[in-house]
């Protein structure tokens, strides 16, 4: 063991372990996975409490960085890639896409880190024109104020990428020039329910890196190709290097796009996207081992479990709410906490 210690479980920690496995069997998991669970690497994540969008946003991102470990020198030079989560061109529906100045603070934070550079991209699934989507979002005034490169992934220039996991059937990846290009690559994400997948965090936010010229609208080609293996594909080829939710207004109900707003109040970030969507969803009132992506990445591409995710800032508990759900969207069926 090279002098580092042996984990010891007890035995209702085992026969727990056990019960679930045979539960996540009953959706495609194997067993054997669930065992991994009890000794996979474990991973920080940070919830701090933000009321409002006109609160100290830059502040709580810099206290996340600071409590996460991450130091200047980590970021000092580094070209920075932000995909926020610009779904739909809607004026003033706060729930739908990320703020604009959730996403100010964001770029605010890795340039007091000392980042070269910070840019933003995005495609967008439903709509062919993203620079609609910036204008009406708000978006577009905050990067051009702020003097922030975008890149428009649905039609910018994309190369061949090798796909290391091959859950799904797509091959090779099409990723945008400027996404491969950067050395950070930051999942912007807000905080919803999803009618396909259960919820949308920081691992489905990265459909929208897929080019709709390649993909389709909305991004059909990663419909079919299976929308739970893709965003593991996604994942595990393009590895963001950090995960930072909007979660001040939320949505609940029919999301992506239909939903109710939820005010929770909150911002959760770390290093890796499967802990933050497991936080997350648990903040939402919902089982992330039951959300079948975020159960199939963990033990793999990070962590879901909840002994091994180390709670920095704000204990989760106490900002719980339950998120609305809708007993005939299946996705949402038996996904409770």
């Amino acid at each position: 063991m090279s002098g580092k210690s042996k984990k010891t479980f007890s035995r209702r920690e085992l026969l727990m372990a056990a019960a679930a496995g045979v539960a996540l069997a009953g959706i495609g998991i194997p067993v054997v996975r669930w065992a991994k669970y009890l000794f996979e690497k474990k991973e920080q994540v940070f919830t701090a409490s933000v009321p409002g969008y006109d609160r100290d946003m830059l502040g709580a991102l810099l206290n996340g960085f600071r409590e996460l470990g991450v130091t200047p020198e980590e970021i000092r030079g580094k070209r920075v890639l932000l995909k926020p989560n610009l779904v739909e061109p809607h004026t003033g529906a706060g729930q739908i896409n990320t703020h604009p100045l959730f996403l100010r603070a964001c770029i605010e934070a890795f340039l007091t880190l000392g980042a070269a550079s910070v840019a933003v991209g995005e495609g967008p699934g439903h709509r062919r024109d993203t620079y609609h989507c910036l204008e009406t979002t708000g978006v577009g005034d905050i990067l051009q104020e702020d003097h922030i490169a975008f890149a428009d992934f649905n039609f910018s220039p994309f190369r061949a990428t090798p796909n290391p996991a091959n859950r799904s059937t797509l091959g090779d990846l099409f990723l945008p020039d400027p996404l491969l290009a950067a050395d950070l690559v930051v999942s912007v994400a807000k905080m919803k329910t999803h009618h396909l997948a259960g919820v949308t965090l920081t691992m489905k936010n990265l459909f929208g890196v897929m080019p709709g010229s390649v993909y389709g609208w909305p991004k059909n080609v990663l419909h079919h190709a299976g929308i739970i293996n893709s965003i593991l594909d996604i994942n595990a080829t393009v590895k963001p290097a950090f995960a930072i939710v909007d979660g001040i207004v939320g949505m609940e109900g029919d999301g992506p796009i239909m939903g109710t707003p939820v005010q929770s109040g909150l911002v959760v970030m770390g290093r890796n996207p499967a802990a933050v969507d497991s936080t997350c969803a648990r903040l939402m009132g919902i089982d992330p081992l039951k959300i079948p992506y975020i159960a199939a990445a963990s033990g793999w591409l990070g962590t879901a479990a909840e002994r091994n995710i180390e709670q920095r800032g704000e204990a989760i508990a106490a900002h719980r709410r339950d998120f609305q759900l809708i007993d005939t969207i299946e996705a949402q069926q038996g996904i409770r906490l």
